[in-house]
């Protein structure tokens, strides 16, 4: 199995292209040092040739181009892409297909909370039917009890977590959590029996979840704040990170202490808000994690399991 980091951001990207807080401004004028990042999404494969696209975000075009796999060039028009996992409904997560319609009908797995509010509040599968016949609906449970194996990847099993999290604003279940809003996935390659729990939208883990983050060979999860009070203190919003679905990395039962409970070889931290000082590679924050082990992803970052070419 190979993952590979299309997008480490949260919504917005960093620098957000509105934002004046010290990473963006100190990124732009050379002050922090930093790596720019696109917003989250990783690409799965099992075999370097057809690829699961988690969450297609609105940086999806640059994305592509970024990662030469994904244009195989086998064709005159031609794709990596041979199927695409939504793990919520979210803006930042989801606006990404519309930039790839010229490529429909494409297979989109979710669950059918997802899917409705994809039909509704957010209407993306009723625009797209009007390219080439739309997008492709197959329902992903959330339910941790049977993995799923998509037809593009025979040898991969997926399990879709439910996670307590938020719905987005135009969900009819906003401040109303439903298993099935959000999810997470654990990836197991059943020739090698390397695992990956991927789950940039972490809110509340409860033991079910800490049971299967305790199976994983490696851990890529949500890193959004540092401080779940972060956006309220730097004047760049009203919300905690709890309120939007995301455990923040420091103070009692935060991810640092969460991860210091688990096995995994590796800790990686992705979908990274642009207010977070752990962006700054020189930053105490940085730091800190380095030496509890925890990574902080990057666009372009690359994850190979045993016995891969």
């Amino acid at each position: 199995m190979q993952v590979h980091v299309l997008g480490s951001a949260a919504g917005g990207g960093f620098p957000q292209w509105n934002c004046n807080c010290r990473n963006c401004a100190g990124l732009r004028q050379g002050t922090v040092r930093a790596q720019p990042r696109s917003q989250s999404s990783i690409a799965v494969s099992e075999d370097g040739e057809r690829w699961i696209l988690f969450n297609a975000s609105p940086d999806i075009r640059a994305q592509l181009a970024a990662f030469p796999a994904m244009q195989p060039a086998r064709a005159v028009r031609d794709t990596g892409i041979a199927a695409v996992v939504l793990m919520d409904s979210q803006v930042d997560h989801t606006t990404g297909l519309l930039s790839l319609r010229e490529g429909l009908p494409l297979e989109v797995w979710c669950t059918r909370q997802v899917h409705d509010d994809l039909n509704t509040g957010f209407p993306l599968f009723p625009m797209l039917r009007h390219w080439h016949g739309g997008l492709v609906w197959r329902e992903l449970e959330a339910s941790d009890t049977e993995p799923r194996f998509l037809p593009c990847a025979p040898s991969l099993a997926l399990t879709a977590i439910p996670l307590r999290s938020n719905a987005p604003p135009y969900s009819p279940r906003r401040d109303r959590p439903h298993p099935g809003d959000n999810i997470g996935v654990f990836l197991r390659d059943t020739r090698t029996g390397f695992s990956v729990l991927y789950a940039p939208g972490l809110g509340q883990p409860d033991a079910r979840l800490r049971a299967w983050m305790r199976r994983a060979d490696v851990l890529l999860v949500d890193g959004t704040l540092w401080q779940d009070d972060e956006m309220i203190r730097q004047g760049m919003g009203s919300q905690t990170g709890q309120a939007m679905g995301h455990l923040a990395q420091s103070g009692p039962g935060g991810m640092i202490e969460l991860l210091a409970d688990m096995p995994a070889r590796r800790k990686i931290l992705i979908h990274i808000n642009n207010t977070n000082p752990i962006l700054d590679e020189d930053s105490a924050e940085r730091a800190e994690l380095a030496r509890h082990g925890i990574e902080v992803a990057w666009d372009g970052m690359h994850i190979e399991g045993p016995g891969q070419p």
